[in-house]
């Protein structure tokens, strides 16, 4: 302890006047460096399930944290996947450093062939994840131009002003990863998809203590997982699936059990050739996206599969029904998926038959209740049995998992992700409850740009960001008017107009022919069909009396005639297509 005399001293040398007039030698203070913020660019994966994918920036470097694609709502006819607008990240290609990537679901990493197309941007994620990315690098002709790191558990990769550690969570598949994302402006730490397991049915359970250590040093902000804001409680063990699943397989002793899941889900493929093994069954497995995933997991050895249990789909018919599981695609009711294929017997390879025990291990995705429950219905009516009931958990954190997660990192904000716009504000509510101040907590867009540094967090600004529909080989040249065009034809089908018209001359040499498509029964509807052709040579003779023989104004002529006549007689609008010929 010091004395009271060493007190003075250092009084006295803390304070020591400069006589008047003198000179001040001491060197100036270099200014204090300042801390910028770090933008946060959700360019996906809000308001919607599906289409993750965020970009961090700091210092003119960018992060892109996952890239997924969100699959086609109703009205999106034809359409076969959305992937997310990069526009942002093509106007900023030079800053980019990596995209890293959380885990290896559809909407996380679906979207990244066509990402690496445009930038070729270097790739890092945990083992089985990139398994499953290089399978679809490949498929696109990508694998030898990407560059790709695989990395483990705890490790730290330094990213221009960006050091990004991942951290062991438990989701629905394995090598799921939290990211403890280090800038100078702070520590943002992103949950990716996640939920609390401690008996976990491969690897071990969430790292909880070094999310407490992260809280410890210090988050400026927590992006968490919302699927589940709504539920309350705890998300069940996968391991209570196993139980279910078990007894299934011993109360249906006589027929094949055909079970339907997602294809990513490696864990419950792992329990469903647990229990086929157990009952000595044998394997088939059914539909492309799943036997790529088990092909990548058996590799990696993220699925066991004991030696002469999985045979092909065509020798399902060499063994008797109790002696077969089949392990499918289809149970969120795709039309193409193979169980879909089974339902309406177009699949070349499986009939259903009375004595199948139909089992949907898996729960539908938001807006896609109708189509299960329609697959649903077909089976039945086939006289299979259809089982749902207990037989799938999610792999997405409840409130009180969240709860846990913000008690150990202490965030001083609050950013919601992955969810629908009713999910992140349940989302919103609890970090409140948390503590979190509500000017603090941040329910974003897609596209928004939130600022963020250690003294405040704002919006600034918005950037392109809009879903990017993928038809066939056609990326984005699909919008919303060829969709307006395809709904409309769905709903109220299609009439051509032909018009034959004399060269230079105003004279009708052949037509007006109509053909209907979608519209009425041809055969039954004579009389509409020879007014409407009336109606259409009334308008066209209108237009050459006056010498209006521009092709434009023609056309217009006819639409607009015949859409009001067809609308007075049947009250529907079909799409009238002109067609005008000269010789």
């Amino acid at each position: 302890m010091k004395s009271e005399d060493n007190k003075e001293v250092e009084q006295k040398r803390t304070y020591k006047p400069r006589p008047q007039g003198a000179k001040n030698n001491r060197r100036p203070r270099p200014a204090a460096k300042k801390i910028g913020a770090i933008k946060v660019i959700p360019l996906g994966g809000l308001g919607q399930i599906g289409m993750n994918i965020t970009a961090f920036e700091y210092n003119n470097n960018i992060l892109i944290v996952d890239c997924g694609i969100a699959f086609p709502d109703d009205d999106m006819l034809g359409i076969d996947l959305v992937i997310p607008d990069i526009t942002y990240l093509k106007e900023n290609a030079g800053k980019i450093k990596g995209l890293v990537i959380t885990h290896g679901h559809e909407d996380h990493i679906g979207g990244i062939p066509y990402l690496e197309k445009e930038l070729n941007v270097p790739v890092y994620a945990t083992k089985l994840t990139m398994g499953l990315i290089d399978k679809k690098l490949k498929e696109h002709g990508l694998l030898k131009q990407v560059q790709r790191n695989v990395v483990s558990f705890g490790d730290n990769i330094k990213l221009g002003n960006f050091q990004v550690e991942f951290i062991k969570t438990n989701h629905s598949i394995a090598d799921a990863a939290a990211l403890a994302i280090r800038t100078p402006a702070g520590m943002i730490v992103h949950t990716g998809d996640f939920k609390i397991d401690h008996t976990p049915l491969f690897g071990e359970a969430i790292d909880l203590a070094r999310f407490a250590e992260l809280g410890q040093e210090g988050v400026l902000a927590l992006m968490a997982d919302s699927t589940n804001a709504e539920r309350p409680g705890y998300t069940l063990s996968e391991k209570k699936v196993a139980k279910t699943l078990d007894g299934i397989f011993a109360e249906h002793p006589k027929g094949r059990i055909i079970v339907a899941t997602f294809a990513s889900n490696v864990d419950r493929v792992q329990q469903i050739i647990n229990s086929a093994h157990k009952y000595k069954r044998k394997v088939a497995v059914e539909g492309r996206s799943m036997v790529n995933i088990i092909d990548t997991a058996s590799e990696l050895g993220y699925i066991k599969v004991p030696k002469n249990t999985l045979i092909e789909t065509e020798q399902i018919k060499d063994y008797p029904n109790n002696k077969i599981v089949l392990i499918t695609t289809g149970s969120q009711g795709e039309t193409m998926a193979a169980l879909s294929r089974m339902a309406n017997s177009t699949h070349r390879k499986v009939s259903i038959v009375p004595t199948d025990t139909i089992v949907f291990s898996s729960s539908p995705i938001p807006g896609n209740e109708k189509n299960v429950s329609n697959i649903m219905n077909e089976l039945a009516m086939m006289g299979a049995k259809v089982v749902f009931q207990d037989t799938h958990v999610s792999g997405h954190a409840c409130r009180e998992e969240l709860r846990l997660i913000y008690a150990l990192t202490k965030p001083k904000y609050a950013i919601p992700v992955h969810g629908e716009y009713r999910h992140l504000m349940r989302h919103k509510e609890l970090a409140e409850e948390m503590g979190i101040r509500k000017d603090y907590v941040f329910v974003l867009e897609e596209g928004d740009v939130l600022e963020v540094n250690k003294r405040t967090a704002k919006k600034a600004g918005k950037v392109p960001a809009r879903g990017i529909m993928v038809d066939g080989l056609g990326i984005g040249d699909v919008g919303n008017i060829v969709l307006n065009d395809r709904r409309q034809l769905s709903e109220n089908g299609l009439m051509i107009v032909t018009v034959t018209l004399e060269k230079y001359g105003n004279t009708i040499l052949a037509g007006p022919d109509i053909v209907s498509r979608g519209f009425v029964y041809v055969r039954e509807s004579e009389s509409l069909m020879e007014e409407s052709r009336k109606v259409v040579a009334k308008a066209v003779d209108d237009c050459l009396s006056n010498n209006i023989t521009d092709w434009a104004r023609l056309k217009n002529a006819i639409k607009d005639s015949l859409s009001n006549y067809i609308w007075k007689k049947t009250k529907r609008s079909p799409m009238i297509l002109p067609i005008i010929t000269e010789i």
